[in-house]
Order: structure tokens, then C-alpha cells, then sequence
């Protein structure tokens, strides 16, 4: 019986991810992360893309381009090596950042509601006090124009929790840095809280430094 609820819990949240996430088979060369920072241990391997050249981002989201709006995305790269999903929580999720003279900073990932509302609204409209990660669908607001933005926006979102068993995940986080692309020059990507599902034993934190893959 416990071996039952252990196989239908894996195979409901492998199938969440499948549904919502951006999943392909890991690379057993590395090749697609060989020139990207990374964090590896305890059967995880952790790396991130910030998008700071701002032709390249254009080139990559088109009109859901978040950077003219003073956000930066960054594609994060998640590979399981272990034969059990590993589970992340994305609401904690952080871009730290530590300039050489100046105070330390710590800055939340945006959902794309939060996203969406900064592109449509620059002057500043109200957005949630509160993030839900990972979204079920694409929750609708009182402002179309949000809501089409939203839309454009979720192909690349990084909106699953889970990473399949031997399999990699990838999508984009975004982060406010108030059109200061250059932090990402002495930041670092920052996960504290992921974990073996559904044992929930939790893995040590993960960070990713964003310098090199900054400078490409």
C-alpha cells in the first residue's frame, strides 16, 4: 500500500510538471549549460542565463519583452540526476545582489501577473502583494491587457515546481532591478528551498553566481 501512494504521488506531480513546465531529457555532455555557471550536489544541477544584452532579449520574447520595462529574466536551466522528482519552491526563490561599494540587496522573483502589470503599466498600477508559484493556468484579471500580456508571457515562465526524475526543466525568472541590467554583474541566482518529493527531504541551498554568464 505505501509503495501504491508513493508511485501515484510521484506520477501526479511528473504529470503537473509535464503540463505546465518546459521539460526535456538531460544532456549527458552538459553541452546546452557547458558556458553557463552552475551548482551541482545532491543529484541536482542548478544554472542560469540573465538576459542583460537588451537586443538579445528583444530577439528572444518579441512583444513580452520584460526589459524595457526594468526587468531582468533569467533563464534558469534545473537537472535532475536522481531516479525521484525533486521539488523547488519558487516563491522563495532570490537574485542577490552584492556590489563592490553599496548595500546588499536581496530581490524577489515576480510571477507574470506582476510581470505583465509592469510592461502594461510603467507609471506604476498596482500589482498582488503576494506571488503564487506555480500559477494553475493563467489567472485572469480585471485588465485585458494584462491578461494578453500574461499570455505572451507564459510560454516563457519558468512555471513548474517540479523537476521529472532524469529529466531537465528550464524557463525564465524575472526580477525588478529598476532598468539596472549591470547588477547582474555581481549577483547571484539564490534557491533555499528545494527538496526530494515526496519524501520532502531537503537538499542545501543552491547558488548560482550570474558574473560570467553576464560578461558573454
Amino acid at each position: 500500500m505505501q509503495m501504491r501512494l508513493f508511485l501515484l504521488t510521484a506520477a501526479i506531480l511528473i504529470g503537473l510538471t509535464l503540463a505546465y513546465g518546459q521539460v526535456s531529457a538531460p544532456d549527458p555532455s552538459g553541452s546546452a549549460q557547458t558556458t553557463l555557471v552552475h551548482d551541482r550536489h545532491e543529484g541536482l544541477d542548478v544554472s542560469a542565463d540573465p538576459y542583460t544584452d537588451t537586443e538579445r532579449a528583444k530577439n528572444k520574447f518579441g512583444k513580452a519583452n520584460p526589459v524595457p520595462a526594468g526587468i531582468l529574466p533569467v533563464e534558469v536551466f534545473l537537472r535532475n540526476e536522481l531516479d525521484q522528482p525533486i521539488r523547488i519552491d519558487l516563491s522563495t526563490v532570490q537574485l542577490e545582489i552584492r556590489p563592490p561599494e553599496g548595500q546588499r540587496q536581496e530581490i524577489d522573483a515576480l510571477d507574470t501577473e506582476e510581470v505583465a502589470r509592469a510592461m502594461v503599466h510603467p507609471e506604476g498600477a498596482r500589482t498582488p502583494s503576494t506571488r503564487r508559484f506555480p500559477p494553475i493556468g493563467v489567472p485572469s484579471t480585471n485588465d485585458k491587457k494584462v491578461d494578453s500580456m500574461m499570455q505572451n508571457l507564459r510560454p516563457f515562465a519558468l512555471d513548474a515546481d517540479v523537476v521529472p526524475p532524469n529529466a531537465m526543466i528550464h524557463g525564465f525568472l524575472f526580477f525588478n532591478v529598476s532598468h539596472s541590467l549591470s547588477v547582474a554583474s555581481y549577483a547571484s541566482l539564490y534557491i533555499p528551498d528545494a527538496m526530494i518529493a515526496p519524501s520532502n527531504k531537503p537538499l542545501m541551498f543552491y547558488e548560482v553566481s550570474l558574473k560570467r554568464a553576464a560578461g558573454k
